[in-house]
């Protein structure tokens, strides 16, 4: 009998009693704003700004509406004006580029590699032309960071973390967003934590988070954050800091606060799902898995594998017979965008380079998400008809 999987790809687990029961109390107060606070009270965002500061071990964390604003934020906070060029991957989805070009700012593609990390060969060759680079740790993948940041640092060029996938990542024991001038974080249902839109900016650059704050859109209200620098600060940088808002309310940050205690637990669990796929689909003839660096420790909410050198129509033809079976790949070799998934050479407004590495590696990817609603059963058969359909149709190959 053909297994055929009935779980959704896109069903998140519930938000937790305790943040359900902080968010109806946000509610029939009615102060959802985070600065419409009553006496002495202190936000909800105040304090999960302070909470995931703490988290990070950093001294300065904003809490805002997205992460793609984050980014953007970031840019703006580190000095990236109109016209600039930033250094970015070319393997990522559109809110990176995306978060570049809302400034007017021009994005340099960085080569990917078969571990879809940044290509930092590729990296040292183009670092003289930009000063800053948005590093995308895209689905969780880190590359090695100390090189990284040697490179970076070599050059002058001020490194920007998307930690969009990264959330509760590490490398070499640190988190990742630590190791960069700004760390960038997304709440986003399909992230580590879910407030439905979200995201941070953690740093240890005071004068980057008062411009981030201001930003943000505290007007003068500064003062009601926990997680950030002192007033003559922002003293500095108050006048010719613009206010483009973008901050995150009190019912989103009483969501989040107990799903940032529970954390830990949650990535683990999440890399448990990844091992029994990424177990179930060595091996598969035609397949490639993703082999993790020791130094990493990452967090598994989604799995990518490499069909190297299939003919698209193999591809396609894998990708139908999966979904016929339940289970939902994505393709980031299509010549056209499909929902969220999308090429570098998708993105139009970006100057378009010959990237023949990247594109070889992106013509053989495929990526799937992995909720923690899936049990590891739900995963150990994903597996079985990944394996099933990529070696029938390998097998059957001219």
């Amino acid at each position: 009998m053909t297994e055929v999987f009935k779980g959704s790809f896109t069903q998140q687990e519930p938000i937790p009693e305790e943040g359900i029961e902080a968010a109806l109390a946000v509610m029939r107060s009615g102060r959802l704003h985070r600065y419409n606070t009553a006496g002495d009270e202190v936000s909800e965002v105040a304090l999960l700004e302070q909470e995931f500061a703490a988290r990070m071990g950093v001294p300065y964390a904003l809490a805002v509406a997205s992460g793609g604003y984050a980014m953007a934020t970031a840019l703006r906070a580190v000095g990236v004006k109109p016209g600039d060029k930033v250094l970015s991957n070319a393997f990522t989805l559109a809110p990176v580029p995306g978060a570049i070009a809302s400034l007017g700012a021009v994005p340099v593609h960085v080569e990917v590699t078969e571990a879809l990390t940044l290509d930092l060969d590729d990296l040292a060759a183009k670092a003289d032309q930009a000063r800053v680079l948005l590093l995308s740790h895209m689905r969780g993948h880190i590359c090695d960071m100390d090189r990284l940041m040697e490179i970076c640092e070599g050059a002058g060029v001020t490194v920007v973390e998307d930690c969009a996938h990264t959330m509760g990542a590490k490398w070499r024991g640190q988190w990742s967003g630590t190791h960069g001038h700004v760390g960038c974080f997304s709440t986003q249902t399909y992230k580590h934590m879910n407030s439905g839109e979200g995201g941070f900016l953690i740093t240890r650059d005071a004068e980057a988070m008062a411009r981030a704050v201001v930003l943000s859109g505290s007007y003068m209200l500064y003062e009601r954050h926990l997680a950030a620098p002192g007033p003559e600060v922002f003293e500095r940088v108050k006048y010719d800091t613009p206010n483009i808002s973008g901050r995150m309310d009190n019912l989103r940050a009483a969501i989040l606060r107990p799903q940032l205690a529970r954390l830990e637990a949650q990535c683990a669990a999440w890399t448990a799902r990844y091992a029994v796929v990424e177990e179930g689909l060595r091996g598969t003839p035609g397949l490639q898995v993703i082999e993790r660096p020791p130094q990493e420790s990452h967090v598994g909410s989604s799995i990518q594998f490499l069909a190297p050198d299939w003919p698209a129509a193999r591809i396609e033809a894998l990708v139908a017979r999966c979904a016929a079976r339940g289970v939902e790949l994505k393709w980031f070799g299509a010549p056209e965008p499909v929902g969220f998934t999308s090429r570098y050479d998708s993105w139009r407004y970006a100057p378009v380079a010959p990237l023949p590495r990247t594109d070889r590696v992106l013509a053989g990817l495929l990526d799937m998400r992995l909720p923690l609603t899936f049990s590891l059963d739900d995963c150990a058969t994903l597996a079985r008809i990944i394996r099933a359909e990529a070696g029938a149709l390998f097998q059957a190959r001219e």
